[in-house]
C-alpha cells in the first residue's frame, strides 16, 4: 500500500543543522495526504513536531521549533524534509515521520502509516 523510508538523523554539537527527509513509496497520487512529524524524547511523552499536506501545503509547528524548522514536500519525488536549524540539546530525541488520508493532527494513532524512526542526538 505505502511505505515511509527516512533518512537523515544523527550526531550534531548545539548550533548544529539537520535535514530529515521522509520518502513516500506508494503507486498512487497523495494528493489528499499529509505527512507528520512527531519525536519522542528519553523520559518524556511524544510530541506532534510539524506536518504539511500534500494538495495546498498547509503546515503545522510546534511552538518550541516554529522559527528553526522548516518542513517542505517535493511532490514530484513523494519526498518530505524536515531542516532543522540552531539545534539544542532538547531537540534530542527519537525522530518519526507519519502519513494519514486527509487533514494534519497532532494524535499519532489517527495516523495509518509510520517509518521505522531516526535518531537525532544534540551534544557537545
Amino acid at each position: 500500500q505505502l511505505q515511509l523510508v527516512e533518512s537523515g538523523g544523527g550526531l550534531v554539537q548545539p548550533g548544529g543543522s539537520l535535514r530529515l527527509s521522509c520518502a513516500v513509496v506508494s503507486g498512487f497520487t497523495l494528493d489528499d495526504y499529509a505527512i507528520g512529524w512527531f519525536r519522542q524524547a528519553l523520559g518524556k511523552e511524544r510530541e506532534a513536531l510539524s506536518c504539511i499536506t500534500f494538495n495546498h501545503g498547509s503546515t503545522y509547528y510546534l511552538d518550541s521549533v516554529k522559527g528553526r524548522f522548516t518542513i517542505s514536500r517535493d511532490n514530484a519525488n513523494n519526498t518530505v524534509y524536515l531542516q532543522m536549524n540552531d539545534l539544542r540539546p532538547e531537540d534530542t530525541a527519537l525522530y518519526r515521520c507519519v502519513c494519514r488520508r486527509g487533514s494534519c493532527v497532532r494524535r499519532l494513532w489517527d495516523y495509518d502509516y509510520w517509518g521505522q524512526g531516526t535518531q537525532v542526538t544534540v551534544s557537545s
